[in-house]
């Protein structure tokens, strides 16, 4: 109808004028509190009425391309592949934008029977007339519409209407517990509660879906990184989690990385009463979860639970010509991974396993192949967990049991496997163990830190443990 095209202009350009002079003019800022909190209201009216006729015409579209063939369809006359295509042109929204507005016309379009010609009521009638007075917009649509998809099948016509019915009263403010006007959020709670209720097969067929869409997959490296992404079975992520918690101390989880200096608990060298200051760790709370994720695998593949590859563990395989790994210069490679690997991180995955060192020919024949023993024995890992007690670093929290053996001198330089040449370090510090500043080094036995300059100026190497029974005997000996 020419008429409604007509209104439709004339609401705009005055809608346009309006919101021109508004914001040229700093009409908003000049409102007081109650005026601008009036202002919000008005404005999303507004908007939520629109959302109206936008969602009815987006479902009308879905409804003229479905009954016809496509080169008979609007969309194909307008040179889209799809309406969510057309959507995304005529209203420049996201293609997810775009898929919400069908999905909600779906919900509430009332069809047209082909026999009579007569109007259908919508999946969601009461829905339908809330977003028709402007009381609901599509995010209050569709907090409503993805609980209850299936419930009209699971639980009949009549209780998803009861429920369609009470969740349009509370989108009114007319509910049953007479509360204000729900916001999306509290639709959505109150809809999966009615969800739950009118599903009486409980959570067994949502299970069998989770298990179909279950996955992780890994990307291409770009940029030295693998992308990981898919999704998680809940019991998978809380254990995940519960790992994670773990690993990295949940305690001290929600305060902001300290920028600089912080001082920790008391780990005393015997000589001075003063505290050690403790690194200030700025990574975020996502390289922290990478972090921990990398200890748990590192862990789990040296446990001996898993199945075997080619008769051994699943083997983290390094290579790395001898002339670059003396020089300090190159790159090293992963058989698993096209992506070179720096020449630190190759030390850091040889220093907790063992190495081979082949010997080829000028055309690649491989004429000699040695093998040194280089991993720590079990019983050699108790000892040293019972004397350093964790991450040997100052202030790093990480436990005995998720921490690596690191070769002090390196072996590849005459180091043995030996308690005396070996300190806990987290997955982290190992790894930054070149880079960050920190030096590690044994004395007599007794593993000693001298931390970079900004955190102690007088870079002094200072005796360290987390063992609560030696930290006990030096406070025994002080008194």
């Amino acid at each position: 109808m020419q008429d409604l095209i007509e209104t439709l202009h004339s609401l705009d350009g005055v809608l346009a004028d309006t919101v021109g002079d508004a914001l040229a003019g700093g009409a908003v800022t000049a409102l007081c509190d109650a005026e601008v909190l009036e202002c919000l209201a008005i404005a999303a009216s507004i908007s939520r009425r629109a959302e109206a006729l936008l969602v009815e015409s987006v479902a009308d579209a879905q409804r003229r391309c479905d009954l016809v063939a496509h080169a008979d369809r609007m969309t194909t006359a307008y040179g889209c592949r799809s309406v969510s295509e057309l959507v995304q042109r005529a209203t420049r929204v996201s293609g997810r934008t775009a898929t919400d507005l069908i999905k909600v016309g779906r919900a509430i379009v009332r069809d047209v029977a082909p026999t009579s010609g007569d109007r259908l009521p919508a999946d969601f009638p009461q829905m339908r007339e809330a977003l028709a007075d402007g009381v609901v917009g599509v995010d209050g649509l569709l907090a409503v519409i993805v609980p209850l998809a299936h419930t009209a099948g699971a639980a009949g016509r009549a209780a998803h209407l009861a429920a369609d019915e009470e969740l349009a009263a509370a989108a009114r403010g007319e509910g049953v517990d007479g509360a204000p006007p729900a916001c999306a959020d509290d639709l959505r709670a109150q809809a999966s509660v009615w969800a739950m209720y009118l599903d009486q097969d409980g959570a067994e067929p949502r299970e069998a879906k989770a298990m179909r869409k279950r996955g992780v997959t890994l990307g291409v490296c770009r940029d030295g990184v693998v992308p990981i992404r898919g999704g998680l079975l809940p019991e998978v992520a809380a254990q995940l989690e519960r790992i994670f918690d773990s690993v990295l101390n949940p305690k001290v989880e929600g305060a902001p990385a300290p920028r600089g200096p912080v001082f920790a608990d008391s780990v005393d060298d015997g000589d001075r009463d003063e505290p050690i200051e403790s690194v200030a760790d700025d990574r975020t709370r996502a390289q922290k979860q990478h972090d921990a994720l990398a200890t748990a695998l590192t862990i789990l593949a040296g446990s001996g639970g898993l199945p075997t590859i080619g008769g051994a563990a699943p083997t983290l395989v390094v290579s790395v010509l001898a002339s670059d790994l003396e020089a300090g210069r190159g790159f090293a490679h992963l058989t698993e991974c096209d992506e070179p690997l720096s020449l630190s991180a190759a030390r850091h995955i040889a220093c907790t396993g063992g190495v081979q060192r082949a010997t080829v020919d000028e055309n690649g024949r491989v004429i000699s192949l040695l093998t040194f023993d280089r991993v720590f024995t079990h019983h050699q890992r108790k000892a040293i967990g019972l004397r350093d007690g964790g991450c040997v670093i100052p202030g790093c929290r990480i436990r005995a049991n998720w921490c690596e053996v690191h070769h002090v001198e390196e072996h590849s330089r005459g180091g043995p496997t030996h308690i005396d040449n070996g300190v806990l370090l987290c997955w982290f510090h190992h790894r930054t163990l070149d880079t960050s500043g920190w030096k590690v080094r044994m004395n007599h036995g007794v593993p000693e830190v001298r931390g970079p300059h900004w955190w102690d100026s007088t870079m002094r190497w200072r005796p360290v443990t987390k063992s609560p029974v030696r930290m006990r005997e030096r406070v025994a000996r002080r008194t």
